[in-house]
């Protein structure tokens, strides 16, 4: 299956080109380890996108070049001749998961993408209306199962297990490495596919940007990569509160909502420690009735995970009330006396800015984030709380891209910032550009099941795609990809066929483009077609590795294979050409070699020219055998009576009539008496007389016998019926 073109005029470019900036050429480097001179090399494709690049030195000398000439290249090359084959993968640029993951991944994902098709595909049966039309809760419900399987492939946040004794200055869990397509994926889950956290989106971002901060941190700086900064230079620190990276490390993890990690930072305040409680009791106060409060913080969201802060609240109503009276406290702390009091000035400062953030400062919050999504999610949790509607997330999204903007726009960004603005083109588009067809193919379920105007776009039929939907579209694109290695062809047809245009075409196409020669690849070829009810296509790749176990000599798996796809035509033409190569040396011991393959072929095949004759045949020369052998009177009648069979047969050829009776002169000169009565001897004799005449006709074959064979024939035969006139 070719690769789409990828030009201007080709639609397939809108869904599968990867990037629209004109970029100029790279240089790579690659080790080949092949030393100079390098007289020749070839480029070719491989599977995939793999560059097969082959290196060749001085070439050996011919047979016809002098042995000095010889000697000269062999020393030109430093006693080293031949080349090396160099594989190279072509790619955008690194990935974060390598070919064995994404094939996990592939087969994983398989099976979670076809239970969701096939309870779409009931679910469109049983009520007879499209799946956009559907009120029940049961179909997102659906998605989101599959949402979460999906998810399960591809990483998690877990941590790792935790030693016995904690650090107290371990600020950051170990926890598995993230990537950019669990991130990514989750993204599309919030915003699609969760209808559950549409009320609480903000606390959905901060667990994420929680999640995942620290695969931004790659590109951009962030408060993830500052507080790994601290927590290493925690362990020198004598007096923490007196550094300022303290300070603002607690600031910028309460701006975007890390409530547990601000509280065990100010937990290592030095007025906790046992000989500074009496001389700073004012300052351990203040910094306890802030660490108290920002534990104490109202959160709008069903429940809180383990570690995590706050006081949760499942409705509007009861956390605007508890927002209130929580901002109110923080307020009549602010306008506390006990400041004055407090000598030390950091942590006064300090402090009173936690408090300026969680009262909702501008400045404060812009001043503790680091880039636009960080400055977002804080306007979102500390200053509007209750933004709701994709247009008001986007119209916020802007005014922080605008006051915080970023050097470099990191691939989940663009993502973000489709997702927003409720444009799914720039989703799909930022899908296929970083993460590729698995993304697309996967993510379109998500997309469809939480924005009609996503289903609309995405599940309209558009003339300039052949009728294809873009939904079909990317399924077709992203089997091609599976299709293009031999350990995830298999999973291709799973996306075809829920592509009701062209799916069964390109399905057929796969099918037909497996190799026949491995036994159990072609037994799970056959598989497909069964399971898919393309009896046609069975019929036909089973003819196809019919033909080519015949061609390559293996003639038994031939005809089984032929018989099973009931191929009456390949099988006649294989017995006619059993048949004419018997015919050549019938009386030969040769004909053991075929008797395997007669007995395979079955006498069915009436219209091959006789292959009832060469199982009667098979039968005379085994009873012919046994005579030969020593066993005389009944192998004897017994292979006269084969004999009287068939030259009674029809189906006989008349080219055999001459060898075979050749072959019985032994029988016919039976010492014991005649073997064969009158009327048997005289069919015998009229056979012969018909030879006679038929040796005048042009198309004629003589057979291949010695030149004495006729008139010993007749001398045994009028034997034979002087002997058995003499007996009657």
């Amino acid at each position: 299956m070719p690769a789409p073109s990828t030009g201007p005029d080709n639609p397939l470019a809108l869904v599968v080109q990867s990037s629209g900036e004109n970029q100029g050429p790279v240089l790579r480097s690659f080790d080949h380890s092949v030393p100079p001179p390098i007289t020749r090399l070839a480029l070719s494709w491989s599977r995939g996108n793999t560059l097969r690049v082959s290196l060749f030195r001085q070439r050996l000398p011919t047979s016809s070049e002098s042995s000095a000439d010889s000697a000269i290249a062999f020393a030109a090359n430093d006693g080293k001749v031949g080349g090396r084959v160099v594989e190279l993968k072509v790619s955008n640029g690194g990935s974060e998961i390598d070919d064995a993951l994404w094939r996990r991944i592939s087969y994983g994902s398989a099976s979670p993408f076809a239970l969701l098709q096939n309870r779409k595909n009931s679910v469109l049966a049983l009520s007879k209306v499209p799946i956009a039309s559907l009120s029940n809760v049961e179909w997102w419900e659906y998605v989101m199962e599959y949402s979460k399987e999906i998810g399960s492939l591809l990483g998690d946040s877990k941590q790792f297990p935790s030693s016995m004794i904690d650090d107290p200055r371990r600020i950051l869990k170990d926890v598995k490495e993230s990537t950019g397509l669990k991130a990514g994926w989750e993204l599309i889950e919030i915003f699609y596919a969760d209808k559950l956290s549409q009320a609480w989106l903000p606390e959905r971002l901060v667990d994420w940007l929680a999640d995942y901060d620290c695969i931004f941190s790659q590109t951009l700086t962030t408060i993830h990569s500052k507080l790994v900064d601290i927590q290493n230079e925690l362990i020198v620190f004598q007096a923490t509160e007196d550094n300022p990276k303290y300070w603002e490390g607690i600031s910028s993890a309460l701006a975007v909502g890390w409530l547990d990690i601000v509280v065990k930072l100010l937990r290592l305040h030095g007025s906790y420690l046992p000989d500074q409680i009496g001389l700073r009791e004012i300052e351990n106060g203040l910094v306890e009735a802030v660490a108290i409060l920002i534990s104490k913080m109202p959160r709008l969201r069903p429940k809180l995970v383990a570690a995590q802060l706050g006081d949760c609240y499942k409705n509007k109503p009861d956390f605007s009330a508890a927002r209130e009276k929580w901002r109110g406290q923080l307020t009549k702390l602010e306008c506390s006396s006990f400041w004055i009091q407090c000598g030390h000035n950091q942590t006064r400062e300090g402090l009173r800015n936690l408090i300026r953030i969680m009262l909702g400062d501008i400045d404060s919050l812009s001043a503790s984030t680091y880039n636009w999504p960080e400055f977002y999610i804080s306007q979102l949790l500390f200053v509007r709380p209750f933004t709701v509607g994709m247009e008001g997330m986007y119209n916020l999204a802007q005014k922080c891209i605008q006051l915080k903007p970023v050097s470099r726009l990191h691939s989940l960004l663009g993502m973000l910032i489709g997702i927003l603005g409720e444009n799914t083109e720039v989703v799909l588009a930022e899908c296929s550009r970083v993460f590729g067809p698995w993304m697309v193919a996967h993510a379109i379920e998500l997309l469809t099941a939480g924005s009609d105007q996503s289903q609309f776009i995405l599940q309209e039929e558009r003339h300039n795609l052949g009728g294809l939907t873009i939904e079909e579209l990317n399924r077709i694109v992203y089997a091609q990809v599976l299709a293009s290695h031999p350990l995830t062809w298999q999973l291709a047809p799973i996306y075809l066929i829920s592509c009701a245009k062209l799916g069964m075409g390109f399905m057929e196409m796969l099918l037909y483009r497996q190799p026949v020669q491995h036994y159990q690849g072609l037994l799970k070829n056959l598989e497909f077609c069964r399971l898919y009810d393309l009896d046609h296509v069975n019929s036909s790749i089973m003819k196809i590795a019919g033909m080519h176990h015949w061609k390559h000599g293996r003639k038994g798996f031939a005809i089984f294979w032929l018989q099973q796809a009931q191929d009456h035509v390949c099988l006649n033409k294989i017995a006619q050409q059993l048949f004419d190569f018997v015919g050549k040396s019938v009386s030969c011991e040769s004909f053991k070699q075929w008797e395997g393959l007669i007995e395979l072929l079955g006498s069915n095949a009436k219209t091959a020219g006789g292959l009832d004759f060469l199982h009667k045949y098979r039968d005379f020369k085994k009873f012919l055998q046994q005579v030969h052998d020593g066993k005389t009177n009944d192998a004897a009648r017994q292979a006269v009576e084969s004999l009287v069979k068939l030259m009674k047969n029809p189906s006989t050829p008349q080219r055999f009539w001459l060898p075979l009776l050749h072959d019985s002169v032994k029988l016919l000169m039976w010492s014991d008496g005649p073997l064969l009565n009158v009327s048997q001897t005289n069919l015998l004799l009229n056979k012969l007389q018909e030879l006679s005449v038929a040796k005048l006709r042009p198309d004629y074959v003589e057979a291949d016998l010695p030149p004495q064979a006729l008139s010993s024939v007749r001398l045994a035969l009028a034997t034979n019926l002087g002997r058995a006139i003499l007996e009657e």
